[in-house]
């Protein structure tokens, strides 16, 4: 039975890197990307998705399956990511799950359930999010009414204060409660290692803030422009993308250019403290060290990499 692999851990800690460098040495393995926002065509510099010349040395699944506005969700990814493993896995190949959205890496490898829908509960909760202050009293809500779905879940991002909330009003239970629950760790659906990559706060921070000036470089701003040009513009899901929604704004005049490439590096700061909060509590995954070497060449954590796979 073939044994796949989920390579997880924060943002700009280096997982992709490490896989692709990994997937290039040893020709069964496929990448299937873990990240929400690189589901997107045309949002490829902000969410330092792989190259055209990356993806065409080493197959890569779910990166620019919808366009930017489409409305994405997990239980669409969930069901498009195992398909994924699945097919790697019928031509006798071997997946390596890349990414940092814990909710959607737990949807893959879980046997999680989602919560029904309910559009005029979502839609009155949208509207109340949209007034002024609405968006904190929301979050604030939630957190008392499900203070393990909160801590989960960025204040800032609408689209998923309201879901948690529209759950809530329609079943009576917590978000948090359904399926095995986020914080459950038995038996995946399919055998699969699961590998953290670990940094220190500062070395993270240090590449966070790297990332972010390459970004700049590389021509976010353009990119953000060319999108909200678009004939229907962006998705909500989509415009609230790390980065994305500091350049809107700053393209809306709320702001200069300065101040949105800081508050994006402090969002992703803050998002990354969350993902290695989230991953920690999984019992399920070894943790490599990513330490100044390996920030430098990847090279250093493939044997790492290997030995686990291999256990």
């Amino acid at each position: 039975m073939t044994t796949h692999l989920a390579l997880v851990g924060p943002t700009a800690s280096g997982k992709s890197a490490l896989a692709l460098r990994y997937a290039c040495a040893h020709d069964d393995v496929e990448i299937v990307s873990m990240d929400s926002m690189q589901v997107y065509r045309g949002m490829d510099v902000g969410t330092a998705k792989a190259t055209p010349e990356e993806r065409t040395a080493v197959p890569h699944h779910l990166i620019d399956v919808c366009d930017p506005d489409e409305e994405w969700s997990v239980v669409r990814f969930q069901a498009e990511a195992r398909a994924a493993v699945a097919d790697i896995e019928a031509r006798g190949k071997r997946a390596l799950l890349v990414g940092g959205t814990g909710l959607y890496v737990q949807a893959v490898v879980d046997p999680m359930t989602f919560p029904p829908q309910n559009r005029a509960v979502r839609a009155e909760l949208e509207a109340e999010a949209e007034t002024p202050g609405g968006l904190a009293r929301l979050s604030a809500e939630l957190q008392g009414l499900d203070p393990d779905a909160a801590a989960q879940i960025e204040p800032r991002n609408t689209r998923r204060v309201v879901r948690a909330l529209e759950v809530i009003r329609v079943t009576g239970r917590p978000f948090s409660s359904f399926g095995p629950g986020i914080q459950e760790y038995g038996a995946t659906v399919f055998p699969v290692r699961m590998v953290g990559v670990w940094c220190t706060r500062e070395l993270l921070d240090e590449r966070i803030r790297a990332r972010v000036d390459r970004m700049a470089q590389e021509g976010l701003v353009g990119e953000v422009e060319a999108l909200r040009r678009r004939p229907r513009g962006l998705s909500r899901t989509a415009a609230q993308a790390i980065g994305y929604q500091e350049v809107l704004a700053h393209l809306a005049g709320e702001c200069s250019l300065d101040e949105a490439l800081v508050a994006t590096a402090t969002r992703t700061r803050q998002f990354a403290r969350r993902q290695r909060m989230w991953f920690r509590r999984d019992p399920r995954i070894s943790w490599v060290a990513h330490a100044g070497d390996a920030a430098r060449n990847p090279d250093v954590l493939t044997p790492v990499l290997l030995a686990e796979w291999g256990r």
